[in-house]
């Protein structure tokens, strides 16, 4: 009974794979399961090591990282809550996972969560149409980096930011501006963007003066204006 109450005080129930499960089901799931923090800064799975884990991401943000030919890292993609993290059926880690915030995990087994789909056909195919999803996304955001401005390139970013946070409850009001904090640094952004920090910056000081967003301080981003941030986006 334990395993339940657990469950069901899980604030990304209904979004993760465990959905898909009666509470029997999560009863049986939650023996092989553990619950895992992590910092800033401290990498869960590394590249090239054996795959021995899978994990739904509670709360926080992860980064995956792959190796550039000439040793630099790329950032390949951003996890969130109700995020999938490892893969199920692969030998060994395709990418680094690194935190980006303080960050907690419901972490299995790799071969026991497999055991696991095997059973349960439902979560089977919830999560191949995540991957399947993941991997179209993917493929859409190359196509779109490789056309657009840097300017509609970090309206999109901060877009994207912004309905991450709507959907971890911050904004107070449906209609206040919000504020959140960019789990990346400019360097990172620029990264993930394929632009230089020089570009980043002077693309986040241009939407500040035209009163699209406000820059209180940190990493903080306030969405002032969230229609101009979309026409940003969507210019030609």
């Amino acid at each position: 009974m334990a395993h339940i109450d657990i469950c069901t005080d899980c604030a990304i129930r209904d979004q993760a794979l465990c959905s898909s499960l009666s509470d029997s089901d999560l009863t049986t799931l939650n023996t092989l399961g553990r619950r895992r923090t992590i910092t800033r800064g401290q990498t869960l799975i590394w590249a090239g090591d054996e795959s021995i884990i899978c994990a739904n991401l509670l709360s926080g943000v992860l980064k995956l990282v792959a190796a550039t030919p000439d040793g630099r890292e790329q950032i390949v993609g951003l996890l969130y809550p109700a995020d999938f993290v490892g893969q199920p059926y692969a030998g060994q880690a395709d990418f680094t996972i690194t935190a980006l915030t303080d960050a907690e995990l419901c972490i299995f087994p790799r071969d026991a969560f497999e055991r696991v789909l095997e059973d349960h056909a439902r979560m089977e195919r919830l999560l191949l149409q995540r991957t399947l999803a993941a991997l179209g996304v993917a493929r859409t955001r190359i196509a779109s980096l490789a056309r657009q401005s840097a300017q509609e390139k970090i309206a999109g970013f901060l877009l994207d930011m912004a309905s991450r946070a709507t959907a971890s409850g911050c904004r107070a009001t449906p209609d206040a501006p919000m504020t959140f904090d960019l789990p990346l640094t400019r360097g990172q952004i620029a990264d993930v963007l394929g632009l230089t920090i020089e570009t980043v910056s002077r693309q986040m000081t241009r939407l500040k003066i035209a009163g699209i967003i406000a820059l209180p301080g940190g990493r903080a981003v306030t969405i002032s204006d969230e229609r101009a941030l979309q026409d940003r986006a969507e210019a030609a």
